[in-house]
């Protein structure tokens, strides 16, 4: 795979994986989230860490990347505090859609 393939693809993984938390209400978009055996809505710490998980899961994809194209270089936290705040800022639109949006009521 080419490097800028391989950039494309963990940028638009990224995007998708940090809003699916907020866009499903199934945990990691396959289990359904019950309450007392009945179906309810995830609470938000359960939605941000999902959002973390998946940050992990993209940041190993990454790596599997970058040792496929070389050289797998070692970082410091300030690498990992960056992407993590990045990953964040690619989770805001499914934030706004889930929690900010008004509903019309019916």
């Amino acid at each position: 795979m080419k490097q800028t393939l391989a950039i494309y693809v963990l940028i638009l993984l990224a995007l998708v994986t940090a809003n699916l938390p907020f866009l499903s209400e199934r945990i990691f978009g396959v289990a359904g989230f019950r309450r007392n055996g009945a179906p309810a809505i995830k609470p938000f710490w359960l939605r941000l860490l999902e959002v973390l998980v998946w940050y992990l899961v993209v940041g190993a994809i990454g790596v599997a990347f970058e040792a496929s194209l070389g050289n797998v270089f070692p970082q410091g936290w300030q690498f990992y505090a960056i992407t993590l705040t990045l990953y964040l800022v690619l989770a805001y639109p499914g934030f706004v859609y889930r929690y900010l949006f008004k509903r019309s009521a019916r």
